[in-house]
């Protein structure tokens, strides 16, 4: 639950801070903090599209630098309505917003009568309890999702907001008591006493709150005193592991208050301090500075450590700082671009909170951050999902920027130009380049393409085959499959059936017929069925037509079969290959790591079941395809060690033909509609599995193959673009992905896939399942 520290750094002491501190000169602070930076978040710069409520801007505290406070005789009326709350949601919905940041003045009602008849009015005793009700509306009524900040909260009332929001803050501003003395900017405000302030911001990290602090500079504190704050932050974060951000904030003094003519904190002063706050928090931290309150010195922020902006709003002013308005986004993304870094949108919380929802999040707060979020925990920002039956729309290229990117590190390149002469990528590379967006995704793309063409030439091969899925009743309870039909499994589309051998035979009859030269044949685990089952459907199979290549039984099947005959996989094999089995699908392979496995099928074969089934099969002749089928509850990490286990064991055996990657298709999937997976991957993830594998995989698997029944036609071109050379089969009958929820039909012909391929410059070829040339005869049948 904790995300505290990289397990690669060593947190500094404060003696080690102020030794280093008083050392170095501020060029080499900013260079060390920025370097820290690169470690933690590379050359990606974050930021949340939100809309700011303002619920009210009466306060009981008197902070002489605050316009955003005011009096009851200055405004129409103490508090905004439900009905002017959700209009503004609605807007910020409307235009892509992910955050509703509720932002209001410090329990109004302690100090005015007119805050506590209002509240009355409302129905509420208190403005924390309006502020719930006000969250939860939004929530419900718009999908946004709630960010808290209304000052000091004591334990139950962070407790009822944890229900209602994603995220919670309050920034410590500084540990210096002495600035609430008469004269200082907190005196008269009760809430700004330090140690109030940190126990609150304590009692958040106890109730396992993903909590924003910071603190404000130029009000009067020392350079010491604000690594006093920020230590006394630091202490709470390594207890309870809360704390998602640090807002290093600058004074800007604002007409009208008691501090209009202090002078502003200078730029030097705010790059010392998010340098020592970099130094401070390490390279996990998020550290974040306003850009609207530092308009052209932005690339100068980002040197000194920052990885994140913050809030920005297309809809609504900063109400706290109404002089500065927002920079417009695009013209964010450009400035970032030029400082050598990718603007990516985050949600209130942060990725590295995402990783754990159960610990972190309510059950319905959790379900409604994996929706919104893709496989790194940022927003998910394109519509696209595999299955529904809509072209991709984002520009994956440019992150949704008319912007040009920033080039790729020198990194990445790196490590594209080892996997391309043939180097085993090791797990945390492999991760680094699922996570390429932007010229680093194209880069990816484009070595992978490179390297086809190299392997394959410009061929795109697929078979003509036919799904015979022989039953959809399956004792196992898998989350993700839409498929199976069991007792747990009644309302999903679909009824329980069984071919019988009759029934096999002549759909294998008529996929001969039709030119085809493969029979694909998988099913659920029926209750009934043994190994006897799967030997039969062979046999049917091969006295029904004698030359077709039956490709089929994953390694749960086998395993199965195995089991109920009292056989070793060995021996079982070898009578499957018998009775005429010719090769083995990749599926039942799903995510090989036991970590996911134990959630999404806990009762299925595991990974080294999987693979102890794959390499039996390989020694007997047999080979096989590979599937990954990615997208649900996985991360990249776990892809990388998917990968790793596949060629490792190709190295070995040789015995893998292809890999497939399998989109999951979330529709009707149990743990989708359940609210425990994402919805599938994106757009950028699905084209980047198959340009990753083919760096990956390289030399020892050539062929990569897209799904065009969960990509879509134009996404099976992008994959074709980035790396894969093979369409797969033509089907006849595929059921599983439909079941799932899919809209991309049970059949391409082969005209439509010679043409879909032909569009793209490419020569079409039809193959057989083991890559050779089709039998002239059913070329022909095909063409007729």
């Amino acid at each position: 639950m904790n995300s505290r520290f990289r397990p690669d750094y060593q947190a500094p002491s404060r003696i080690e801070i102020d030794a280093l501190l008083a050392r170095s000169s501020l060029a080499e602070l900013l260079a060390q903090a920025a370097a820290l930076r690169d470690r933690g978040h590379g050359p990606l710069l974050s930021y949340s599209r939100k809309v700011f409520i303002p619920l009210t801007h009466l306060c009981r505290d008197v902070c002489h630098y605050c316009t955003f406070a005011t009096t009851p005789s200055r405004i129409a009326k103490p508090f905004m309505t439900p009905d002017e709350v959700l209009e503004i949601a609605r807007q910020g919905a409307t235009a892509g917003c992910h955050e509703a940041l509720f932002t209001l003045g410090d329990k109004p009602e302690l100090r005015y009568e007119v805050a506590r008849r209002a509240l009355a009015e409302l129905g509420h005793a208190t403005t924390l309890e309006y502020l719930v009700a006000m969250a939860r509306l939004v929530f419900e009524e718009t999908g946004l999702l709630p960010h808290l900040n209304p000052g000091v909260m004591a334990r139950d009332e962070l407790a009822a907001g944890r229900a209602v929001s994603v995220s919670q803050g309050i920034m410590l501003e500084s540990s210096a008591a002495r600035l609430g003395a008469k004269g200082g900017p907190h005196h008269g405000s009760p809430d700004k006493v330090p140690q109030v302030r940190l126990d609150c911001i304590a009692a958040a990290g106890e109730l396992a709150i993903p909590f924003t602090s910071g603190i404000l500079i130029g009000i009067g504190e020392t350079r010491a005193e604000r690594i006093d704050s920020l230590f006394a932050l630091r202490d709470l974060h390594e207890r309870h592991g809360h704390l998602q951000e640090i807002i290093i904030q600058n004074f800007r003094a604002k007409p009208g208050t008691r501090m209009a003519g202090a002078p502003d904190a200078t730029l030097e002063e705010l790059l010392w301090t998010i340098a020592a706050a970099r130094l401070i928090f390490g390279p996990a931290m998020n550290l974040q500075t306003p850009p609207n309150l530092n308009d052209g010195s932005l690339a100068q922020l980002i040197a000194a450590g920052i990885n994140d902006w913050g809030g920005v709003s297309p809809v609504t002013p900063d109400f706290v700082n109404p002089e500065k308005p927002w920079p417009h986004l695009e013209d964010l993304a450009r400035q970032t671009a030029a400082a050598g870094k990718l603007l990516v949108e985050r949600l209130p919380l942060y990725p590295a909170h995402t990783r754990d929802l159960a610990a972190w999040q309510t059950p319905a707060m959790a379900t409604a951050v994996r929706r919104a979020m893709d496989s790194d925990g940022l927003a998910r920002r394109d519509a696209w999902s595999p299955g529904m039956g809509e072209p991709p729309t984002f520009d994956t290229l440019r992150e949704g920027w008319q912007t040009a990117p920033p080039p790729p590190t020198r990194e990445l390149t790196a490590l594209i130009a080892r996997a391309v002469r043939g180097e085993r990528l090791d797990e945390a590379e492999i991760v680094r380049l699922f996570r390429a967006r932007g010229a680093e995704f194209s880069a990816v793309c484009e070595a992978a393409d490179a390297l086809r063409a190299e392997q394959c030439g410009e061929v795109v091969s697929y078979a003509v085959n036919r799904n015979i899925n022989y039953t959809n009743i399956c004792l196992h309870a898998c989350s993700f499959c839409a498929f199976s039909k069991g007792k747990t499994h009644d309302d999903l589309r679909g009824k329980p059936y069984v071919l019988d051998l009759d029934e096999i035979a002549n759909r294998t009859r008529e996929a001969w017929a039709r030119g085809a030269t493969e029979v694909c044949m998988q099913g659920g685990i029926h209750p009934d069925y043994t190994g006897e089952t799967y030997l039969d459907i062979c046999r049917a199979v091969k006295a029904a037509v004698p030359e077709i290549h039956i490709h089929a039984f994953s390694p749960l099947e086998v395993t199965q079969g195995a089991r109920t005959l009292g056989l070793s996989l060995k021996d079982y094999l070898a009578r499957l290959k018998d009775a005429g089995l010719a090769t083995l699908p990749g599926t039942a392979a799903e995510i090989l790591d036991d970590e996911v496995r134990a959630i999404i099928c806990p009762d299925k074969v595991n990974t080294g079941e999987w693979l102890d089934v794959m390499e039996t099969a390989h020694g007997l002749g047999l080979r096989s395809t590979a599937t990954i089928m990615f997208g649900h509850l996985d991360r990249p990490e776990h892809w990388a060690r998917h990968l790793l286990r596949i060629r490792d064991l190709q190295v070995r055996t040789g015995g893998f033909t292809e890999f497939v990657p399998l989109p999951f298709v979330h529709m009707e999937a149990p743990v989708y509609r359940r609210g425990d997976a994402r919805r599938g991957p994106t757009f950028r993830e699905a084209v980047l599995m198959h340009a990753v594998a083919r760096l990956v995989f390289h030399p020892v698997i050539t062929n990569i193959q897209t799904s065009w029944v969960k990509m879509g036609i134009e996404g099976a071109k992008a994959c074709l673009r980035a790396g894969a050379n093979d369409l797969g089969g033509t089907l006849m009958n595929e059921s599983i992905s439909r079941a799932a929820g899919a809209k991309h039909g049970q059949e391409m012909t082969a005209a439509s896939m010679e043409r879909l391929i032909r569009e793209l410059g490419r020569v079409p070829c039809q193959r057989t399942t083991l890559y050779g040339d089709a039998p002239a005869r059913l070329v022909a049948v095909v063409a007729e």
